[in-house]
């Protein structure tokens, strides 16, 4: 395994880490649809909560949001309409990004809410 898919599989750990410590339940690790993937699908009293993962080491050239590119975001809107429709979920839906930064032996972790739209409205 490359060193940027173990730096993103660590990344993805600690971002669940992060939500779960907010209070987050997680229904969804990585769900794929066709060749759309979601890093994380969790879920508050409020929201469906779709989450992008970007993690980097430091140092690094672009912030690692900056990645979340239009085409990424047309993509995970509509692999977010299709899990609501597969399984029949009527919340809230909200796209976050959470970007995971290693620093030495510091992570630095900043959860960006509502980080894009349009809202995925439920029917």
């Amino acid at each position: 395994m490359n060193e940027k898919k173990i730096t993103g599989e660590i990344g993805e750990q600690h971002a669940v880490d992060h939500l779960r410590g907010k209070g987050y339940k997680i229904l969804d690790l990585n769900w794929q649809c066709k060749h759309k993937e979601i890093d994380i699908i969790a879920s508050n009293d409020k929201y469906l909560v779709i989450v992008e993962v970007k993690a980097r080491t430091a140092p690094y050239l672009t912030e690692p949001e900056d990645a979340v590119t239009i085409k990424k975001q047309k993509f995970l809107i509509q692999a977010a309409n299709e899990y609501i429709r597969i399984k029949n979920i009527d919340i809230e839906t909200r796209f976050d990004i959470i970007t995971v930064i290693f620093s030495g032996k510091t992570v630095l972790i900043d959860h960006i809410e509502d980080a894009f739209s349009p809202r995925v409205r439920n029917r």
